[in-house]
C-alpha cells in the first residue's frame, strides 16, 4: 500500500507542471508544449515548479472530496499519474489521484463513492472542430447520410414532400456521390420531375455543395446567364444550363430566398439536443467554428439558466475586413460561466472541399484536368482579416483543405507575424489541413500553427482520394498526421459534425487504424493510441488556451472525465469504435449515465 495520494505523485515519473486556477500571465497564455504527450519533453527547470507543486498537493489533500471514483483504469494523460486507479473531486475540480486505498482514505461520511468496476476513465473528449448548433439543427432537416444511389436520394425527398404543403421548402444534407454506383455529381432532372411543387435544396455531406431542383433554381434566379460568383461555381451541362449543383460561394446565391430561421425556441432546442448527443458520446467540450455573437448570446442565456452545461469554444465567422472589425469591436469572451463559454477566435475560409473539387490545389485534379479548385479568399484579404482579428486579441483560424490553400494560409501567418507580431501567441490554426505539399509540412511548427484535423475524414475520403488527386500526391501529402507530428506540429482532433457523425470513438479508431472500406489508407501516417487520445484531450485543451484547466486529470484541473466499458489503450484496435460511454462528468457533475 502506498503512503498517500500526493506521495504517489512524487514517486512516479515526474514531469513538471504548474496547476493554477488563474489565467497564465504575459500574453494571456503560455506554451504548454513541455507538458504535452505529443511534445518533446520538459523545457522549464523542475526545481522552479517542484515547490509550487508540493504546496498545491498539501492544499489539495487538506480538503474533503465530494466525489470519489475508484476501481478504475485511469488514463490521466499526465505522466505523473501512470497507474492511478482512483480519483477524488472537490467542488468542480480534481482533488487527488492515487490508489483506491489512498483516495478512499480521504473520504468522510458525505463523500459520494462510485465503484467503476474496472471501467476505463479518461479526460472528457474535446471535439476540436464540430458545428455544435448544426448538430442539433440537422435533426430538423432531411437526413441524406447513407444514400446509396441518386434514386435513393430522390425517394427520400419524395417521401418528405408528401408530408409538406405545396410551396414549402425541403432542405436536407448528407448525400455523397462517391458512395453511388456511378460516383458522379447529380443533375436535377430526375429530382425536379419527382418533386415539382416544392423548392428543394440538399447540401452535400461536406456542406460545400448543394443540389437544387428546378423550383428552387427559379426562385433563386439561377439560369444559364447567371455568372459564377467569386469563389464559387454553378455546374453546367453540355448546353450551358445549370445542372442544379452549386459549389462553395455559389450556394450563397440561394440564401436570399430560403426561409429565415428565426424561431428562437427551435434554435435553443437545437443547442440542447446537440448537448445531449455530445454527453452521450463522452464529449465535454466542443470547438464550434463559424458562429455569430447572436448564437453566443443564446448559448450564454442557456448557461445562465443552467440548461447548457457543456463547454463551448466558439469561433466567430469572418467574411471581410470590415465585418471582422465590426464583430471584433466586442471584446473576446475568455471563459464565461465558470470557464464554459469562450468566443475568442475567428474562422475564415481559404477554399472549398475535396469531395466537390472545390479545394484549391497547386496542380490539376487528376479526375478533372484543367481544374485546380477554388480559392474563396485572396491572400491580401486573408491577411487584412487576420490583422483585424489578432490586433483585437482574437485567434486566427482558417479552413484550408487543398495544398494551395494551406500554403496561402501559412503565407498569411508569416506576413501577420511581421505586422503586430501577435498571431503566434494567439495560436493560429488551420482547420482540416487535409492536403499538404511536402515543403509546407515543417512550416506548421516553424510558424506555431496548430493543425486542427479530423481523423475520420481520412477514412471517409480514403477510398476516392487517390483517384481525385493522384496516388503519388495522396501518399505524399494527404492527411499526413505522422509527418506533421514528426515535424513538431501540434495536432488536435475532431469530427466536423454534422459532416461526419459526432463520434470521438470512430474518429480515434480512424486515427489509429486508417482503415477504409477499401482497405488501409496509407497506414504509415497512423498515430499510436496514446498519441491519438492526446489529440482529443491535451491538444484540444491547448488549442483553446485551456491546458492549465482541461485535457488531463491532475489536482486543480476541472473535473471533466468519462468512463467507458473498454480500455482505449489496450482493447483490439477494431473495437475502439465499439466502446460504450458509461458516464460523463462535467465539473464533477454527472451529466450522462448509460442505461444499465
Amino acid at each position: 500500500m502506498q503512503r498517500s495520494a500526493d506521495f504517489m505523485v512524487m514517486r512516479s515519473s515526474f514531469r513538471p507542471s504548474i496547476v493554477t486556477n488563474t489565467e497564465p500571465k504575459g500574453s494571456g497564455y503560455h506554451d504548454a508544449r513541455e507538458r504535452s504527450p505529443l511534445g518533446p519533453g520538459g523545457l522549464i527547470a523542475m526545481s522552479l515548479r517542484l515547490g509550487i507543486f508540493l504546496l498545491l498537493c498539501t492544499f489539495a489533500v487538506a480538503q474533503t472530496p465530494d466525489l470519489i471514483v475508484h476501481g478504475a483504469r485511469i488514463a490521466s494523460m499526465d505522466a505523473r499519474y501512470p497507474a492511478a486507479t482512483a480519483l477524488a473531486v472537490a467542488g468542480e475540480r480534481i482533488l487527488a489521484l492515487g490508489s483506491d486505498d489512498d483516495i478512499l482514505a480521504l473520504a468522510d461520511a458525505k463523500t459520494r463513492k462510485v465503484n467503476a468496476r474496472g471501467a476505463f476513465l479518461c479526460p472528457g473528449f474535446i471535439d476540436s472542430h464540430a458545428h455544435f448548433a448544426g448538430v442539433g439543427r440537422s435533426l430538423r432537416n432531411l437526413d441524406l447520410v447513407g444514400c446509396r444511389s441518386f434514386a435513393d436520394l430522390v425517394k427520400r425527398v419524395r417521401d418528405a414532400a408528401a408530408a409538406k404543403p405545396a410551396g414549402a421548402w425541403i432542405q436536407g444534407r448528407g448525400w455523397d456521390q462517391n458512395l453511388w454506383p456511378k460516383k458522379v455529381l447529380p443533375r436535377h432532372g430526375e429530382l425536379s420531375a419527382a418533386i415539382p411543387d416544392h423548392p428543394v435544396m440538399l447540401r452535400r455531406v461536406d456542406g460545400h455543395a448543394a443540389l437544387l431542383n428546378a423550383v428552387a433554381l427559379k426562385l433563386a434566379g439561377i439560369d444559364a446567364k447567371t455568372p459564377n460568383p467569386p469563389g464559387g461555381e454553378i455546374l453546367r451541362d453540355e448546353n450551358g444550363q445549370p445542372t442544379g449543383v452549386l459549389v462553395d460561394a455559389a450556394v450563397g446565391l440561394v440564401g436570399r430566398v430560403l426561409p429565415r430561421e428565426d424561431d428562437e425556441n427551435a434554435l435553443r432546442e437545437d443547442l440542447l439536443h446537440a448537448q445531449a448527443i455530445c454527453f452521450e458520446r463522452g464529449i465535454t467540450m466542443v470547438h464550434d467554428p463559424g458562429e455569430s455573437w447572436a448564437m453566443v448570446d443564446r448559448m450564454s442565456d442557456l448557461m445562465e439558466k443552467d440548461r447548457l452545461k457543456i463547454r463551448l469554444y466558439v469561433m466567430l465567422s469572418g467574411s471581410s475586413p470590415e465585418q471582422v472589425r465590426r464583430t471584433a469591436s466586442r471584446p473576446p469572451l475568455l471563459g464565461a460561466h465558470d470557464h464554459r463559454l469562450f468566443a475568442r477566435s475567428f474562422k475564415f475560409y481559404a477554399d472549398g472541399a475535396l469531395g466537390s473539387r472545390g479545394a484549391a490545389m497547386l496542380e490539376d485534379y487528376a479526375d478533372r484536368p484543367g481544374h485546380k479548385g477554388l480559392l474563396i479568399t485572396r491572400l491580401e484579404d486573408l491577411v487584412a482579416m487576420g490583422d483585424a482579428a489578432t490586433r483585437r486579441g482574437y485567434q486566427f483560424c482558417v479552413h484550408a483543405i487543398g495544398d494551395r490553400a494551406n500554403r496561402m494560409v501559412l503565407d498569411a501567418v508569416s506576413i501577420l507575424e511581421g505586422l503586430d507580431g501577435r498571431v503566434r501567441e494567439l495560436r493560429p490554426r488551420i482547420e482540416h489541413a487535409q492536403i499538404l505539399d511536402a515543403e509546407d509540412i515543417p512550416r506548421f511548427a516553424e510558424l506555431g500553427v496548430i493543425a486542427a484535423m479530423q481523423g475520420v475524414h481520412a477514412t471517409s475520403d480514403g477510398p476516392w482520394v487517390p483517384t481525385r488527386i493522384g496516388r503519388n500526391r495522396a501518399e505524399e501529402g494527404a492527411y499526413v498526421w505522422r509527418k506533421l507530428l514528426q515535424a513538431g506540429a501540434r495536432i488536435c482532433n475532431g469530427t466536423d459534425a454534422p459532416v461526419e457523425r459526432i463520434s470521438p470513438l470512430a474518429c480515434l479508431e480512424s486515427t489509429v487504424r486508417r482503415m477504409t472500406r477499401a482497405g488501409p489508407f496509407f497506414p504509415a501516417q497512423r498515430l499510436s493510441r496514446r498519441e491519438a487520445l492526446a489529440t482529443y484531450t491535451v491538444e484540444g485543451a491547448y488549442a483553446a488556451f485551456q491546458e492549465n484547466r482541461l485535457g488531463r486529470l491532475a489536482p486543480g484541473y476541472l473535473a471533466d472525465f468519462i468512463l467507458l466499458d473498454k480500455d482505449l489503450l489496450s482493447c483490439p484496435e477494431d473495437e475502439i469504435d465499439q466502446a460504450r460511454v458509461l458516464r460523463t462528468y462535467v465539473a464533477g457533475e454527472l451529466v450522462f449515465e448509460a442505461d444499465q
